[in-house]
C-alpha cells in the first residue's frame, strides 16, 4: 500500500480549499487536491491514482444509502409533508413563542431526513411571515432556523450520519441517538441566541422578503409524519428485536409510505426523480471527498497528529471533535468534513481505545461548528432564503459556531462520563 507524507496531505487539502473558495465545483476541487497531494506526498502518479480510486470506492456503500434516501426527502418535500410539519409547530406555539417554534420546526424537519439547507429553505417563508407579524429581525429568524437545523442534523439519517456510521462500522440508529442530548442542548442555545438577535432592528423583515404561501392542499400532520415514523420503527427493530433492516431499504420505504399515506401514489415517479436531484450533488461530492480522504488516510497525518497530541499531553479522544471541526471548516460542509474526518482518523481513534460509537458522535457534532463558512454552498443558500446580504450573513457565523460548539462539548462530556 502506498504511503504519503503529511506535507502532501496538507498541500492537497490546501489546494482543494483554495479552489473551493474560488467557486470551482467542489468535487473537482477535492479530486485535484487529492492528485496534487499524492504527488507532493511522494507517492508517484500510479500509486496516487490507485489510492484515490480506493478512497472513492470506500464511499460507495454510503453513496448507495444516500441515493435511496432521496426517495424519502423527495416525498417529504413534494407532498407538502415538510411544510405541514413546520406550519403545525408554528401554529401550535404561536407568535409569542415564534423563535422556539421556528427552531423546533427546522430541527424536526431536518431530523426526519431533509437536508439542512432544504430544511431552512422550507421553513423560511413561514418563519419570515410570523417574524414580520411579531416584529423580529431577519438575523434572529435565520439563526433560529440554522440553529434548529444544526440540532436536527446530528440526529438525522442524513448523508453525514450515514457516512460516519459506515466509517466506524456502527449502526445508523445508534449514531443518531448518541447525540440526542447534545442536540437538545444545541437547540436550547439556539433559542437563547436567536431570541437575543431577533430583538435587534439591524435587519428588519420587509414586505419584499415575504413569499406568498403555497396554495396547494397540504396533508394532515399525522399523514405528514407517518413515513418517517415507519423509518424510525424499521431502524429500531435492530436494537429492539434483533431484526436488521438496512437504511438502504428503510429510507426509501419510508418515502413510499409517505407518498401513499398522503394520497399521492400517482405522483410517486415524479417524487422519486425530484428526490434524486436533491441527493445527486452530495453523492458526487462524496466521490470527490473519498479521493482526498484516501490520500489523507494513507498519509502519515494520523500518526503525526497523534504524536503531536501526546507531546501536548492531550488525551487521544480530543482527536475526534477536533478533526470534525477542522475538516468541516476546510470543506465548508458538514457532510464532506465529517466524512474526511471519519475516514481518516477512525483507525487511530479505535486503536487508542476510543469507543467507535462515541468517536462517531463527537466527530459528527464537531462537524457542525464551522461548516457554514463562506466558501461553502450552505452559507449562500441560507442567506438567500431570507434575502440577506453577504455582510449580514457573515455576522451570524460566530453564533452558529457557538451552537455547534455546544453540541460538541456536550458530546465530549457525555463520552467522559459514559464512555
Amino acid at each position: 500500500m502506498a504511503t504519503f507524507s503529511t506535507l502532501g496531505a496538507f498541500v492537497g487539502l490546501a489546494v482543494a480549499i483554495v479552489l473551493i473558495i474560488r467557486k470551482i465545483q467542489p468535487a473537482y476541487c477535492l479530486i485535484l487536491g487529492a492528485l496534487i497531494g499524492g504527488l507532493v506526498g511522494g507517492g508517484g502518479l500510479d500509486a496516487t491514482v490507485s489510492t484515490m480510486v480506493s478512497g472513492a470506492a470506500s464511499m460507495m456503500s454510503s453513496i448507495l444509502r444516500i441515493l435511496t434516501s432521496g426517495i424519502l426527502a423527495g416525498a417529504l418535500i413534494k407532498t407538502g409533508s415538510a411544510q405541514k410539519i413546520a406550519e403545525t409547530i408554528v401554529d401550535k406555539l404561536g407568535e409569542k413563542r415564534a423563535i422556539i417554534a421556528i427552531c423546533l420546526a427546522t430541527m424536526i424537519i431536518c431530523s426526519v431526513g431533509v437536508f439542512i439547507d432544504i430544511s431552512v429553505i422550507t421553513v423560511a417563508p413561514i418563519a419570515l411571515a410570523i417574524g414580520e407579524k411579531a416584529g423580529l429581525s431577519k438575523s434572529g429568524i435565520l439563526l433560529a432556523m440554522i440553529g434548529g437545523g444544526k440540532a436536527g442534523n446530528i440526529i438525522s439519517p442524513n448523508p453525514n450520519t450515514i457516512a460516519i456510521s459506515e466509517a466506524f462500522g456502527q449502526d445508523l440508529t445508534a449514531v443518531m441517538m448518541k447525540n440526542a442530548i447534545p442536540a437538545v442542548c444545541a437547540l436550547i442555545v439556539a433559542i437563547i441566541l436567536s431570541s437575543m438577535l431577533a430583538k435587534k432592528k439591524d435587519s428588519p423583515i420587509t414586505s419584499a422578503d415575504l413569499e406568498k404561501a403555497s396554495e396547494k392542499n397540504l396533508p394532515s400532520f399525522v399523514t405528514a409524519i407517518v413515513g418517517h415514523l415507519c423509518v424510525i420503527l424499521m431502524l429500531a427493530l435492530r436494537p429492539l428485536a434483533g431484526i436488521t433492516i438496512d437504511p438502504l431499504i428503510a429510507l426509501p420505504v419510508g418515502g413510499i409510505i409517505c407518498t401513499l399515506a398522503t394520497g399521492n401514489a400517482k405522483n410517486l415517479k415524479e417524487y422519486i426523480e425530484f428526490g434524486l436531484t436533491k441527493v445527486i450533488g452530495v453523492s458526487i461530492l462524496l466521490i470527490g471527498t473519498g479521493t482526498i480522504a484516501g490520500i489523507i488516510k494513507a498519509s502519515a497525518l494520523q500518526s503525526d497528529v497523534t504524536t503531536l497530541l501526546e507531546a501536548m499531553h492531550m488525551p487521544a479522544f480530543i482527536l475526534a471533535p477536533l478533526s470534525g471541526i477542522l475538516m468541516a471548516a476546510a470543506t465548508a460542509s458538514t457532510t464532506a468534513g465529517a466524512t474526511v474526518a471519519a475516514q481518516t482518523f477512525s483507525e487511530a481513534l479505535l486503536a487508542s481505545g476510543v469507543a467507535g460509537l462515541s468517536a462517531a458522535a463527537m466527530i459528527h457534532a464537531g462537524a457542525t461548528v464551522l461548516d457554514s463558512l463562506p466558501h461553502g454552498s450552505f452559507f449562500h443558500a441560507t442567506g438567500g432564503s431570507v434575502n440577506m446580504t453577504i455582510s449580514e450573513r457573515m455576522k451570524l457565523i460566530v453564533f452558529e459556531a457557538i451552537i455547534g460548539l455546544t453540541s460538541t462539548l456536550v458530546s465530549v462530556v457525555l463520552y467522559l462520563i459514559l464512555g
